[in-house]
């Protein structure tokens, strides 16, 4: 009896590791969601997921329909940086002047993320768009043995997880974040003030009863 529940312990491990395994291979960018109007640094995680090969390359996009207009990146030592940008179809206003051209693609090349590693590649970004719900950053990692892998899938709340998800940057307005903790506050006031005449209505009802039973006595 023993023997077979170690074993089914064991098989249900098993089929957790690989059912989680692929959603820890995923680059991602961290954070995973921000404030809209406001500036960011965003991080990409890069895991190798190739047992034989390194990476040598990763490309990041980012959204020609939503621009940026500042998108500086950190040096980073043992890789070189490509940062192209495109023309505007519409100039965007900021406290520098009029901005004509965005970034809207950088490819980091020269370094290696050896199999079982992973290394993060970091930029500052903004002001980041109001318009818009999410930000997806779709990137090709290039392996040694010449392999890529495309993560350009959007994933959708409700849906299964795709194999290859884009690197995901939820946005959030403060507005509607500053309501929503405002509505907590007063929620919890609300609360506070009805334990306390519950409090009182208890004190009063044990005092009543306390009377009454000195007077039975």
């Amino acid at each position: 009896m023993k023997k077979r529940l170690g074993a089914t312990i064991a098989i249900a491990v098993g089929v957790l590791v690989l059912w989680g395994a692929p959603a820890f291979a995923h680059i991602t960018v961290d954070p995973s969601q921000a404030a809209k109007g406001g500036e960011a640094k965003l991080t990409f995680r890069v895991p190798n997921e190739n047992a034989t090969a390194s990476t040598v390359k990763f490309d990041v996009k980012f959204d020609e329909n939503h621009p940026l207009a500042t998108v500086d990146v950190k040096p980073k030592a043992g890789w070189t940086p490509q940062v192209i940008t495109t023309p505007l179809k519409a100039p965007l206003q900021t406290d520098d002047g009029q901005v004509t051209e965005a970034v809207s693609e950088i490819i980091w090349t020269g370094g290696t993320i050896g199999p079982g590693q992973f290394d993060e590649f970091e930029v500052t970004a903004g002001p980041l768009p109001t318009s818009v719900d999410v930000l997806l950053f779709p990137a090709i990692q290039t392996y040694s043995d010449g392999t890529q892998v495309s993560w350009i899938q959007q994933a959708f709340e409700g849906q299964p997880e795709p194999d290859h998800p884009a690197p995901e940057l939820k946005l959030f307005s403060l507005t509607s974040s500053k309501k929503s903790s405002s509505s907590s506050t007063n929620n919890t006031k609300t609360l506070a003030i009805a334990a306390f005449v519950v409090g009182l209505a208890g004190v009063g009802i044990g005092g009543w009863a306390w009377i009454n039973v000195r007077r039975w006595r």
